[in-house]
């Protein structure tokens, strides 16, 4: 059985291949390891990025050697990241370092490496006026780089409404990127697409989560949003989740074999245009 976490992080302080090991042994068999910020690689210049990314590529490659699970990597620059680097330096030159971030993530793409642009978007708390327009501009950037090298974008912005699903395909429709290679992490349970507005929702998965997902159709991705965080062991969900939750509902018949199959392999395929065998 193939059972994907969609969205999962490795930290070089935290319990890095214990999580993927726990995520293993619970019967998980993909893995998708998303970029988030190292304290080992502050970003405060364009060329910051790179070795960032290259530290998320390593720890995933740690992964692989201890486990018999296959990786995969998306890498961009976090879109928080902006706030912190406008304390020191003007917005546009804040803006162009991020959008250099975004340069680097897809030459990785090309590389081979990577199969996606992100996390990147937007914060997902309020922030003026002119951080919100800076950081949509940097989006759509992104998106426009990823229609350009042919991948997928995955988002973190706020909670998504059907609103903001709206907005943000309509910004994709601008930068020439299809509205399915638009994942939505940390997506709300909204499948139906007159909800999501075509964009690929990546929900994280609670029990109630899924079972309102599910009931609405199986066009999504589950993922875990795991942080590797030793302060905070388990959040988001813990490494087990995915694969606990998926095998408990094909117990009950909340999941087809059909449905499990259209989640964890021909979904990510789709999105992501690689082999999830």
């Amino acid at each position: 059985m193939h059972i994907l976490d969609n969205h999962f992080h490795i930290s070089p302080a935290g319990r890095n291949v214990e999580a993927a090991k726990e995520f293993e042994r619970a019967g998980g068999t993909h893995l998708i390891i998303a970029h988030l910020p190292h304290k080992e690689h502050r970003i405060e210049k364009d060329r910051d990025h790179g070795p960032a990314f290259e530290l998320t590529l390593s720890l995933a490659e740690g992964v692989r050697r201890g486990t018999g699970l296959s990786v995969f990597v998306t890498v961009g620059p976090y879109p928080v990241e902006l706030i912190r680097l406008v304390e020191h330096m003007p917005l546009p030159d804040a803006v162009e370092i991020m959008k250099s971030g975004m340069e680097t993530a897809a030459n990785l793409v090309e590389e081979g490496r990577t199969i996606a642009i992100g996390e990147i978007g937007r914060p997902h708390f309020p922030v003026d006026s002119e951080i919100l327009q800076a950081s949509n501009e940097i989006m759509s950037y992104g998106m426009k780089l990823a229609a350009e090298v042919g991948c997928p974008v995955v988002l973190h912005t706020e909670s998504a409404t059907p609103e903001v699903f709206r907005e943000l395909a309509l910004m994709a429709d601008a930068s020439g990127l299809e509205r399915g290679k638009v994942v939505k992490h940390f997506s709300t349970p909204f499948v139906d697409t007159d909800r999501n507005s075509g964009l690929f929702p990546s929900i994280v998965s609670s029990r109630r989560n899924i079972a309102e997902a599910i009931s609405q159709g199986n066009r999504f991705l589950m993922e875990t949003d795991y942080l590797d965080d030793l302060k905070r062991p388990g959040a988001v969900l813990g490494p087990a989740t995915v694969p606990k939750r998926t095998k408990a509902f094909l117990g009950d018949s909340t999941f087809t074999e059909e449905d499990a199959l259209k989640i964890h392999k021909d979904n990510p395929e789709l999105v992501y245009g690689e082999r999830f065998d």
